[in-house]
C-alpha cells in the first residue's frame, strides 16, 4: 500500500515488516497501523507506531488526516495494553536527519515504563 513516493517501498524495511517479508515482534495493530518493539529500545516500553501506507514524513500525513488519527489513537491504546498509560508516557516523532529520522517511513515512537526529563536529549 503506497500513499507517497518518499521512497521505493521494495526498499523500505517498514514496508518489508507491514507485508510481512521482514522479521518483527509485532505486539497489535489495525486495519491502519502496526505496533512493534522497537531493536534498540531506549526505555523499558519502546514500541514502534507504523502505517501500513508507505508516507515517508510527517510532512506526507497532510494529505492522510485519517492516517494520522490512526497513528495517535494505536499509540495511545498500545500505551494501555503495555500498562503504561496510568503514569505517563511519551510518544515522539523523528522528522527528517536533523530530527533523527533514520527509516524513510514516517513512525510513532511510544516510549514508557520509567520517568522522563524534559527538554530530552
Amino acid at each position: 500500500m503506497t500513499a507517497d513516493a518518499g521512497a521505493a517501498p521494495g526498499a523500505c524495511v517498514f514496508c518489508a515488516i507491514v507485508a510481512g517479508t521482514a522479521p518483527s515482534q509485532r505486539v497489535w495493530e489495525d486495519g491502519t497501523c502496526v505496533a512493534l518493539r522497537d531493536i534498540n529500545p531506549q526505555a523499558p516500553v519502546h514500541v514502534l507506531v507504523v502505517p501500513r501506507a508507505h508516507i515517508a514524513t510527517v510532512d506526507g500525513l497532510s494529505p492522510h488526516p485519517d492516517i494520522a488519527g490512526s497513528l495517535m489513537a494505536v499509540a495511545a491504546d498500545g500505551a494501555r495494553r503495555e500498562g503504561i498509560d496510568h503514569l505517563g508516557y511519551r510518544v515522539v516523532v523523528n522528522q527528517g536527519s536533523h530530527g533523527g529520522q533514520t527509516v524513510g517511513h514516517v513512525h510513532l515512537h511510544v516510549l514508557g515504563g520509567r520517568r522522563f526529563r524534559w527538554p530530552p536529549g
